[in-house]
Order: C-alpha cells, then sequence, then structure tokens
C-alpha cells in the first residue's frame, strides 16, 4: 500500500485529523463485503485511491467529502459498479443521520447512533431555558466524570485530574454506563444520583403519608421506589382510634398511583414502583388482581412475596393460612393452589404480578442484624433495606470480545474503575432524605452489572440457547463479582471500610475489609443500552430489525449490526431478503439464511422459557445483589406454563421472575412482524445499525 503524502483531512466541522488510509480500506471492504466481494480485492482499490489523492491533493488538505468522492471514482473505473452504489447508498444513509442530528439540535462527535442521539437529546443533555440543547454527548460524559471524581477530593485530592480522565474515558467509549439519574444530575443543581430507593409503610396514617412524601421527593429526584404494603391491616379490619373500617393495602396503593401521575421524575422520567404483599396477607387475591382491567395501578410494578413454606405448600396442594399483620392472628387457611392458580392466571393476562422469593433473598442479604429486606426497587433487581438506596453502572460486555476471544484483562480494568465510580457517586449524591443518606453510607452498596450479553454471545459464536452460553454467564458474572470485591476491598484500604461491616456476614467469612456491602446487581439497562448501542442486560435480542418512532414524522428501520455484517460477508445482502427479516423479527421461518445464523441470532420469542430461567439463575448464581430478567412468552402459551416458569425459578434459586407473554399489554414500545403495516413508505425509514433497548414491555421496565 502507497505511503500518503496527503497528511491531513478537513472533517465536516472545518478541524482538520491525521489522515489515515485504513479507514478508507476499511470503507471499500465494506462495500465489497455488501456485494459478495472479497478481502483482495481491497488492497490495490486502496493503494489506487491514495495515489489519486497524492495526485491531486499534495498542496491542500482535502475534505472528507473529496475523499468519499475519490473512493465513489476508483470503484466505478474498476468496474464494480454494484460496490459503488452500495458505497453511495451508505454515504447517503450516513447524510440522513448527520441532518435528522442537527434537526434535533445535537452536535455528535462521538458519532452514537441516531437512537441513542434521540435518547439523548430527549432526556439527558442540558437544555437552556427555551428548551434548546446546550450539551453535546462528549459534554454529557465529561460533566459526570467531573461531578463524580469530584469525591477524590475527600481522599487524595491530588488523584482528581486522573481519576476523571479515566471516567470520562470509560464513558465516551461506551464501555460503562451509570443508571439514568446519574446522567440527568450530576454537575447539575439537584445531584441526586442514586437509581433505586425503598421506603417503609406501616400500619398508621402518620406512617402512610409521610412515605407518600418521601415517595414524591424521591419522584422528583428522578429515582424509582420499592414499598411492601404486608405491614398494612386489611380490608375490614377494625380501626382502633375511630372504631371505624380499614379500606385495605390497596386502596392506599392507588393513592401512591395517583400520587406518581402527577409528578413527572426530574422532568424526565415518569414515576417508578414496586409494589408487594406477601402471600399470607388477606387481601393477597385483591393484590394479585388488581392490575386485570389494564388501565389501574400502571405507575407500578406489583410482585407476590413467596416464602418457602408458600411455595412448598403450593406443590403440596396443602394450605396456607393468612394472617391479620396488625394482631398476628390467622383470619382464615385456603389451599395454596388457589393463591398459586390466581396469582399465575393474572400473570398470564396481564403480566403481573411478579414473584419474589423473600426467603432467599433474606437468606443473602449482606446485613441481617439490620433487619429483614422485604421490597425490591421497580424492576425487582435491588432488595433493599427500608429507607435504603443503590446507585447502578452497567459493563457493555461486546466491547470486550474481538475476534472470538475475551478480553480479560481489559474487563477487570473496567471493572476496577466502574467499583471506584460508583462509590464515588454515595459520596456526591444529594439524598432526598437524611435517613436515606445515613443508612445509604452505613452499607455503601453499589450495583456493578452487565449489558451486551447477548451481543457477546455472537462475538463469540455461540447461542443463546446452547449450554456453553450459561457457562460463560457464569463465568462472566463470577469474574465481574470476585474483581468488584478486589477493587472494593483495595477501596477499603484506601478509605475504610463500609461502617456497618461489624453488623454484616462479611467478617465471618474471612473479609475484614470491604467498602461496599454489596457490589453486583443485573439491571434492565433499558435506555442505556440504547445509548451503548448493545443488545438490554442479559436479554437475548428482541428482534433482529425492527421500527421504531424517532421524531414526529420519522421512525427508524434498525438491524442488528452483527448480521447485517454477517450477511454483507457471506453476499447475502440482498434488498428482498432485508426487507423479510424486517417484515418477520425473526429468523427461524426465513429462506435462504443459512442455519448458523438463525442458531446464532436467536430472538427472545425463539428461545425457551426454561432458558430464559435457566440464564437468570447462572448470572444470580454470582450476583450479590438481583438480577433483572423477563421471561417473555408467545401469545400461545398456557396457564401451566407460567406456573412451571415460576417454579423452575424457586428451585434454581433465583430471586425472583417476570414474565410477559406476547399482545398482553397495549402500547408496546417496538412493532415487528405481522403487526407492522405492509405499506410503511421507504422514504420514511432510516437505516441504522443499532440495538433496542430489550425486550422489557411497557409499565414493567421503566429504566
Amino acid at each position: 500500500m502507497a505511503t500518503a503524502k496527503v497528511a491531513w483531512v478537513r472533517r465536516r466541522d472545518g478541524t482538520t485529523v491525521a489522515f489515515r488510509a485504513n479507514r478508507i480500506a476499511e470503507a471499500i471492504l465494506k462495500a465489497l463485503h455488501a456485494v459478495g466481494g472479497g478481502e483482495a480485492q481491497a488492497e490495490p482499490l486502496t493503494a489506487r485511491v491514495v495515489e489519486v489523492l497524492e495526485e491531486r491533493y499534495a498542496r491542500r488538505v482535502p475534505s472528507v467529502e473529496d475523499i468519499q468522492d475519490v473512493v465513489e471514482e476508483v470503484l466505478m473505473q474498476a468496474g464494480l459498479t454494484s460496490a459503488a452504489k452500495a458505497y453511495i447508498l451508505y454515504r447517503n444513509q450516513r447524510r440522513t443521520v448527520r441532518d435528522t442530528k442537527l434537526a434535533l439540535g445535537v452536535s455528535d462527535e462521538l458519532k452514537l447512533s441516531l437512537s441513542a442521539t434521540k435518547v439523548l437529546e430527549r432526556r439527558y443533555l442540558l437544555k437552556d431555558a427555551e428548551g434548546r440543547v446546550v450539551e453535546t454527548p462528549a459534554g454529557l460524559f465529561r460533566r459526570v466524570a467531573a461531578a463524580v471524581a469530584k469525591a477524590e477530593e475527600g481522599y487524595e485530592a491530588s488523584r482528581r485530574a486522573e481519576v476523571e480522565e479515566r471516567f470520562y474515558e470509560m464513558l465516551a467509549a461506551l464501555r460503562f454506563l451509570p443508571n439514568s439519574p446519574c446522567l440527568m444530575n450530576a454537575g447539575t443543581t439537584l445531584g441526586q444520583l442514586a437509581a433505586c430507593f425503598t421506603l417503609p409503610v406501616e400500619d398508621s396514617m402518620e406512617s402512610i403519608f409521610e412515605t407518600l412524601k418521601h415517595m414524591a421527593l424521591i419522584h422528583q429526584s428522578g429515582g424509582g421506589t420499592g414499598f411492601s404494603f404486608t405491614h398494612l391491616r386489611p380490608k375490614g379490619d377494625i380501626v382502633g382510634s375511630t372504631m371505624g373500617i380499614a379500606s385495605g393495602p390497596i386502596s392506599f396503593m392507588s393513592i401512591f398511583d395517583k400520587a406518581t401521575d402527577v409528578i413527572r421524575q426530574g422532568g424526565r422520567r415518569r414515576g417508578a414502583n414496586m409494589g408487594i404483599l406477601r402471600a399470607d396477607h388477606p387481601d393477597v387475591l385483591d393484590f394479585i388482581t388488581c392490575k386485570r382491567d389494564r388501565t389501574s395501578f400502571r405507575n407500578f410494578n406489583i410482585s407476590v412475596a413467596a416464602p418457602d413454606d408458600f411455595m412448598t405448600r403450593v406443590r403440596r396442594n396443602a394450605s396456607y393460612a393468612l394472617q391479620n399483620p396488625r394482631t398476628k392472628s390467622v383470619m382464615r387457611s385456603v389451599p395454596a393452589a388457589t393463591i398459586w392458580r390466581y396469582l399465575i392466571t393474572n400473570a398470564w393476562e396481564v403480566g403481573d404480578p411478579g414473584v419474589i422469593f423473600i426467603d432467599e433473598i433474606n437468606r443473602r442479604q449482606p446485613t441481617p442484624e439490620l433487619g429483614p429486606i422485604e421490597s425490591t426497587n421497580p424492576c425487582g433487581e435491588m432488595p433493599l433495606l427500608p429507607y435504603e438506596s443503590c446507585n447502578l453502572g452497567s459493563i457493555n460486555l461486546s466491547k470486550f470480545v474481538a475476534k472470538r476471544e475475551v478480553n480479560w484483562p481489559a474487563l477487570a480494568e473496567t471493572v476496577t474503575w466502574g467499583v471506584r465510580f460508583l462509590d464515588n457517586v454515595i459520596d456526591v449524591t444529594r439524598f432526598p432524605l437524611p435517613q436515606i443518606a445515613e443508612l445509604t453510607k452505613g452499607n455503601r452498596k453499589i450495583g456493578l452489572g452487565v449489558m451486551g450479553f447477548a451481543d457477546a454471545l455472537i462475538q463469540l459464536a455461540v447461542p443463546y440457547d446452547d449450554p456453553r452460553a450459561r457457562r460463560l454467564a457464569e463465568r462472566f458474572m463470577a469474574f465481574i463479582t470476585q474483581t468488584a470485591r478486589q477493587a472494593s476491598a483495595a477501596l477499603a484500604e484506601e478509605r475504610g471500610s463500609f461502617p456497618h461491616i461489624r453488623k454484616s456476614v462479611w467478617p465471618k467469612r474471612g473479609c475484614r475489609a470491604l467498602r461496599n456491602a454489596t457490589v453486583t446487581t443485573v439491571a434492565p439497562t433499558g435506555t442505556i443500552s440504547i445509548i451503548a448501542g448493545c443488545s438490554s442486560g442479559i436479554e437475548p435480542l428482541f428482534a433482529v430489525s425492527f421500527w421504531r418512532n424517532i421524531m414526529e414524522g420519522t421512525e427508524l428501520f434498525e438491524m442488528h449490526q452483527l448480521f447485517r455484517q454477517a450477511l454483507e460477508e457471506r453476499g447475502l445482502a440482498s434488498e428482498a431478503l432485508l426487507a423479510e427479516v424486517a417484515r418477520l423479527g425473526s429468523l427461524a421461518s426465513i429462506r435462504g439464511i443459512p442455519t448458523d445464523l438463525k442458531e446464532l441470532f436467536l430472538t427472545s420469542a425463539d428461545v425457551t422459557p426454561e432458558v430464559h430461567v435457566r440464564m437468570q439463575a447462572s448470572f444470580q448464581k454470582y450476583t450479590d445483589n438481583a438480577v433483572s430478567k423477563t421471561v417473555n412468552l408467545p401469545q400461545e402459551a398456557t396457564v401451566e406454563d407460567v406456573g412451571n416458569i415460576y417454579q423452575l425459578a424457586h428451585r434454581l434459586k433465583c430471586k425472583g421472575i417476570t414474565v410477559y407473554r406476547a399482545g398482553t399489554r397495549v402500547g408496546e414500545p417496538v412493532s415487528w412482524g405481522a403487526a407492522r403495516r405492509a405499506t410503511q413508505p421507504q422514504e420514511h425509514v432510516i437505516q441504522v445499525t443499532m440495538e433496542e433497548s430489550g425486550p422489557c414491555p411497557p409499565e414493567r421496565c421503566f429504566y
């Protein structure tokens, strides 16, 4: 390949960067792959492009557009008209993306996907008083890195600049992203960076409405809340102070739900709640069916707290005692199977309730001396004590796979910096309540998790439903948790252990220095996976391609980047085949796609319920907190299928489980397959190569 005499290239914003011939080679190779060409042609074509550039621009700096014009010209001169056409189409698509970003008012030097840019513009980038965007994506990451690195001043101030730079590089490279409140609020006057909160609801009017006020403050700051309503006396019970009749926990839940309606989280997120009731509460059947009309409690996920004894009695078809939480007396006994049938039938019909296995949660909680855990955050991945909070962050596993190998040292480095980042967040957060600040700083729980797992499996050529995928899940999570604990122990040597360590399980396990009571969590990563351009959490792909509403009058046609690349490399990326994939979403029934690609690019609908549950259990085995995962079911799934899933999750020691049967909720966030209009005008479709946020149904996944 010729050595370029052209040293610089003028970018579209007027700045100059060093000329790199390998960028030209990559573009030519992509165009060749799109029409079935090979690598052998790429090198001489690149050399010719460089030669032409040397002739024309030896004395002046070419622009990006100048170079692209020469590439087109060389391809045409070589008789590669199909490759030239593919290259021109790619240029046009990139131009459309750039123009749309300009229409959004976003200057994006990081070259994020259009979906990522839209999400950032809508919810994360700072705006002026007139609503105009005044921050770039790189500026957002710099703001967050600077705000979180400020915590270093309390320990070793001289490291602040170095730490800020490491944080920024990790964020801008999309290897790690924190939870949404951190991205939204870091470096602002609000300053509330935690995502997960749980609040107590005791059996008195004072407690109920005090908690309601606290919920409002948390939602206003951008956090989500979880509650156990188990302590409230049942409907029809006596109210001693007035000799009146109690209305029961469901009626008070409705007040929390309506209050959430009028509060928009931090101006950018709708409220999010988890409501939990134990299986032995006398009002449990009313609780189970409270969302059956599909219009009530739209701001709540609900889960039944199922003790081991309840699950055992279901299997034995034994009776189960329902107890008044006020008097602790048994009000009546019912067949456990009756409660179970209500539970799984409603989950089948509307996706709620889920189940949390409350005994397993408390068996594995780190600070039992501080009291039992009774509730979780809205998506179930953070079981927390009352007035406790946690901040989360996720590592993009797809960034650590190349040539079918995992870069374990690079992953360890990001885990270590991720732990430091999340620990710093605790110090710089302005907590909405003093009780929350006290307990959060007493335990210093953090939740480092993963996203892009399905993408990483594809890069490793391992199908999601292969047993090797579950072994990889365990290896990934064991490595991350072990590395995170080592990083937390190192921070403890630097900064001190979490104050409640003597009330925790860690000294008995031989760990005398630990900065954080917990270090790992697997969250659903809804919008942050869109920003990162990867698959959501530990979920399979939702679809290989689909449409997304991006802005008024414009929809995005999204196809998985690795799938498009695989088709192009094999010369199979015909318009007809791509259209068929877009119509069906899944590859299972499409002719012309090789079997190995069908096996590798599995969607959530292609994966059996048992595989979903076993994958969750594989991650849970090495996760301190809990794992958020949705078991997606086809529309034809039965009530018995739901029951089998819940039972399997309990046997495999998951901490909770949620199902969603296709078509059971209105307003699903993406549309694909037969539900899509066949007459969609192509001029309204923008092609992008970015993975969607995941299969969580509306209402279930708030983040």
